[in-house]
Parts: C-alpha cells; structure tokens; sequence
C-alpha cells in the first residue's frame, strides 16, 4: 500500500476519494482549508476521516514542505482549488492564486520529494469555446473565463514539470460530477444540487435559457475509479472523465422529479441574469457582457472518453438515473437531519 496525500479532501470529490484510498489500505493525509470543505464530509459510517485532517492551504510553502518531509507521499491528488465559476470571477487574483500557484507549490514540493504521481483535478470546462463533438483531450479553442483559464494554465505548469525534471503528472478533466455530498447550500450550487434542494423545499427552481441546453455527466464513484487508476501515468498525460453522454437541464429535472415524486413546473429566466447573486460582476467600467453569460448557460458539452478507456481501462458503470437515484435519498435524508436539529 502507498503515503497518499489528498489537497481538498473535505470538499465533496475529495472526500469521496479519500474515502475510497483509505479503504483500500493506503495511508493517506487531507490537507484542506476549510473555505469550501465540510466536516460532514468526513463522517462516512464506518470511519471517521477527520482523523487525518490538516487545516492548512496548499500555498503555504513551509507547512507543505514540512509535510512533504515527514509523510513522504507516494501520490498525491489535488483536488483543492476554487471551482464554482461566478467565484473565480468575481476574485480572479485568488483564483489564480489557489488554483495556479497552488498547485505549482504542490509540483515543487512533489519534484523535491520524489512523488512518484502527481494527479490533478482539472477540468472539461477548457473546452468552453469549443464547437465540434464529442471533444478529445487535443483540443484547440481557448477558454474565456477565469476558473477554466486557471485549471488551463496548472495543466500548462504540469507538462513543464514532466518535461524539465521527468516527473509523472496526470490531469483529469472532470465533467459535471454529481452524487452524494453534493454541496447543496452554497449561493450558487451545482445544478443537481440546487434542483433536488428546490423539490425538497416544494419551491419552484428558476432555471435559466429554456432548459434544452444539454451537458455531459459523471457520477462521483466513476469519478474516483479513475483517479485510482490513472497513478500508473507515465510523464504528463491529460484525461477526459465523462460518461459519453449529455442530459439537458430538462431531462435532468424530470428525472429529479420522478424520483422525488414531484410535479412542480420549472420558471424561466433570462440567462443574463445567471450571476445576479454576484453583483460585483455586472458593476464597474466594463460588466461581464450579457453575451458572455448567454454562452455560459447555452454552451453544449459533450467529451470522449476512449482515452480513458484505452489507456487506464476505465469504464462509467452507474448512468444519470441510478446516479440521481442514490444523490436524492443521500441529500433528502440529510435535508430531514438538519431540519430535525432546527426544530
């Protein structure tokens, strides 16, 4: 078994992973600040992960350094970053702090310390520009906003590594992960989140556009399969982790509500009201552009998998209505927890 360390293993992927790697015999460290992690995440039943916790940022170079030396992780995985996009653009300069610098603290740290891989959570969001589908890892249109130019550029610094120090570094590109642990509460959830907290709540969702735009899913224990697998990578290597499939926002819906038992019809915005939450982002001299938010909410996506397939025999096993199955009686059991304890 291996020393695996997991940056943002409080968060919702992270947890799920740790989960995994320590069941499987490893011995692993999370180091996570708290700015999007839970401790709920760390409760599973038959362990208590907060046993391993570290408190810590992946910038600060004398914590990562000390930890680097004493633990001696064989993998690590960074999963810690600033992923929610009207986040990131709204405070770029932390975003490209935590998800560039930080991860170039984490390969520096890595290249001193002799890991042996370096797996990091990127993201299919890069092909956000994108027009021709299913997209391969070779793609060639550039991403405009501020969270894909981020995951962008850390892939960027991961094949410098590999080429100047021969280091193995893996990116994967996440589709839209959902399941279990979802964060659900935040101001701008996940869209699966914020549908099933909606119907629990018998409140109406709002959606934005006309609910047809359409993108690609993957559950969150295909997910982790695949983070598992790919520790074999050799120099640097990115990888597309999707299903192969894309669900419109309206199938979704449908296939939300018949699992919860619901029929409430969905309300209709326009897209340029998509991050009215963050109004900082629509003051200043120049506001993002109605344009730019209309293609964000429309944008299709769609990626291959076959690398994946071919090269690490990863294969998704659970599709988007067992996967939604699972989600909802994991988040309406804990919404009936947390309403217990408010009463």
């Amino acid at each position: 078994m291996s020393n695996i360390l997991i940056t943002g293993g409080a968060g919702f992927i992270g947890s799920q992973l740790a989960y995994k790697l320590c069941k499987q015999g490893n011995d692993i460290v999370i180091v996570d600040n708290m700015s999007y992690g839970h401790e709920d995440n760390l409760k599973f039943d038959d362990i208590n992960l907060s046993d391993y916790l570290i408190n810590g940022d992946i910038r600060d170079t004398e914590m990562m350094e000390s930890l680097f030396q004493s633990f001696k992780p064989d993998y690590v995985y960074n999963i810690a970053g600033i992923a929610p996009l009207p986040d990131c653009q709204s405070n770029p300069c932390e975003a490209v702090s935590v998800n560039v610098n930080g991860f170039v603290n984490i390969l520096e740290c890595s290249r001193k310390y002799g890991v042996k891989t370096v797996i990091q959570a990127s993201t299919n969001a890069m092909y956000e520009n994108e027009y021709r589908f299913p997209v391969y890892e070779n793609f060639t249109e550039l991403p405009s906003l501020i969270y894909p130019n981020t995951k962008y550029c850390a892939e960027r610094f991961a094949q410098s590594y590999c080429d100047t120090y021969g280091m193995n570094v893996c990116c994967v590109r996440f589709a839209n992960v959902y399941g279990p642990h979802v964060d659900c509460l935040r101001k701008q959830p996940p869209f699966v989140g914020y549908i099933i907290r909606e119907l629990y709540y018998n409140r109406t969702p709002v959606f934005h556009s006309d609910g047809k735009q359409s993108r690609d899913y993957i559950y969150v224990d295909d997910l982790t399969d695949l983070l598992c697998l790919v520790q074999k990578c050799k120099g640097f290597d990115a990888v597309n982790c999707t299903s192969g499939k894309s669900y419109s926002v309206n199938e979704i819906y449908d296939i939300t509500q018949m699992i919860m038992e619901k029929n409430i019809p969905a309300e209709y915005a326009s897209p340029a009201n998509y991050w009215k939450k963050y109004p900082k982002l629509y003051g200043g001299a120049y506001p993002i552009s109605e344009e730019r938010l209309e293609h964000e909410v429309n944008k299709y996506s769609l990626c291959n998998n076959n690398h994946a397939k071919e090269k690490y025999g990863w294969n998704p096993s659970i599709d988007i209505a067992e996967g939604m199955k699972r989600m909802v009686e994991y988040q309406v059991k804990l919404f009936d927890e947390m309403n217990l304890k408010e009463s």
